[in-house]
């Protein structure tokens, strides 16, 4: 892995604006995505996570939207590019898998023909060169019978091979970073292990760096070399994926891998997280803004201003609040992952 990182964010704040006032939905991400790593960003819905990739890819409509930190791809801040300039390089070094294929296609246009729109606008080739790396890449991405596919409409295809095409049109250009937002989202779990091992397997072919946003901890164990967490707007904690899951901190992280089922221990109580993420207008601006879903910590045990600080080598959490936290059917001061 490089030491220079691909992609490297900086305080990154996008605010939306709501009637005439302006509020932040990501809110001061710093984060560096390598050559060859695949940085998984997890969290629940409404946290920011989409937020935060479509604002890499400068998709979201700028009359109602306000971007400020930035947002450097190879040493060049995307955030100070005209729209031209920004187009020479979405589609061709940075590529976009969406969560659903069958609203990122276009109905009317075959999936050959779609794959080669951005070879139109990046390469030089010829109609034939076109059409020989076309089928070559639904080839690479596990495509059946490719020269008939080629000639398909999206509603002719599966949710699986929709989502491969979706994959080779992000492919198509040989991109040195992907983002795949919530990738197997819509798509039962035979076909999602298959698009995951498709994703690892491209991954390392093309030494490219992926930013993966999901909600699934399963594909983040299975897939991220390190996993940033994200709550309200901002990066609760992050870390390697190995110690996010040995030695996770944060009262979120904590949370997230409580609620989910295990096979090694079906018994054990699963922890419900109390409450929702705050709608963008009632986020609390102050404060550690999980507090109130942890209602039996109490007040002191949070800082007023909470900082993402390294508290060992490569792990970073916010707020010190995760020093005391237990579940509420924890026996106080069991706390199997607190540190004093």
């Amino acid at each position: 892995m490089s030491n220079q990182p691909v992609l490297q964010i900086e305080n990154l704040r996008v605010s939306f604006r709501v009637h005439d006032t302006y509020y932040a939905a990501v809110d001061g991400v710093s984060l560096n995505v390598h050559k060859n790593e695949v940085l998984a960003v997890v969290g629940e819905s409404g946290c920011g996570k989409s937020a935060l990739a479509l604002s890499i890819m400068g998709l979201h409509p700028p009359a109602k939207t306000k971007l400020e930190g930035k947002i450097l791809f190879h040493g060049t801040d995307l955030l100070s590019l005209s729209v031209h300039e920004l187009n020479k390089i979405r589609g061709k070094d940075i590529g976009m898998i969406f969560q659903d294929p069958l609203t990122a296609l276009n109905p009317l246009m075959t999936v050959g023909r779609q794959i080669e729109e951005g070879m139109d606008f990046h390469l030089s080739l010829s109609s034939l060169e076109k059409r020989g790396r076309t089928i070559e890449l639904l080839e690479r991405v596990g495509i059946p019978n490719p020269n008939q596919v080629y000639h398909r409409y999206p509603h002719e295809l599966s949710g699986g091979m929709r989502q491969r095409i979706v994959i080779a049109m992000a492919i198509a250009c040989h991109p040195s970073l992907i983002i795949a937002d919530e990738p197997t989202t819509a798509l039962d779990v035979t076909i999602q292990s298959q698009i995951m091992d498709l994703l690892r397997e491209l991954q390392q072919q093309m030494n490219t760096g992926i930013i993966l946003i999901t909600h699934d901890l399963g594909v983040v164990a299975e897939m991220a070399d390190r996993v940033a967490v994200m709550y309200a707007g901002e990066i609760v904690e992050m870390a390697d994926v190995y110690t996010l899951f040995d030695r996770p901190l944060h009262p979120y992280t904590r949370s997230l891998l409580q609620s989910i089922p295990s096979a090694q221990h079906p018994k054990e109580r699963l922890h419900v997280i109390q409450g929702i993420v705050p709608p963008l207008q009632k986020l609390p601006r102050t404060g550690c803004r999980f507090r109130s879903r942890i209602g039996w910590i109490d007040e002191s045990e949070h800082e007023e201003q909470p900082i993402l600080r390294e508290v060992e080598p490569g792990h970073f959490v916010r707020c010190i609040c995760y020093k005391n936290f237990h579940f509420p059917h924890d026996h106080i001061g069991d706390m199997k992952y607190g540190i004093s």
